[in-house]
């Protein structure tokens, strides 16, 4: 589908629609991590600098996380590499 460049951003999100099969689980994978890492919710987010409220929001995908905050929270809160991959 083509989308002319001056189309304004908010205008596309308002009229698109989710596809589902291609949805990202962060906060999932985030939380089977934490498990793994034997860390509470609290503790990752001391160590990350964000907070118990924001990483169980995270964890049950009620909230968007932008992608310096989910540097933070794998490499500092839990001590791993962030890797993005585009295929």
């Amino acid at each position: 589908m083509f989308y002319p460049y001056d189309l304004d951003p908010l205008v596309l999100y308002q009229h698109s629609i989710p596809d589902e099969e291609r949805n990202i689980i962060v906060g999932l994978s985030i939380k089977q991590a934490r498990i793994e890492a034997g860390l509470t919710q609290e503790e990752l987010a001391e160590k990350s600098g964000t907070s118990k409220h924001y990483i169980s929001r995270l964890e049950n995908n009620k909230s968007d996380i932008e992608l310096m905050t989910l540097k933070k929270i794998v490499e500092a809160g839990l001590g791993r590499h962030l890797k993005i991959q585009i295929v």
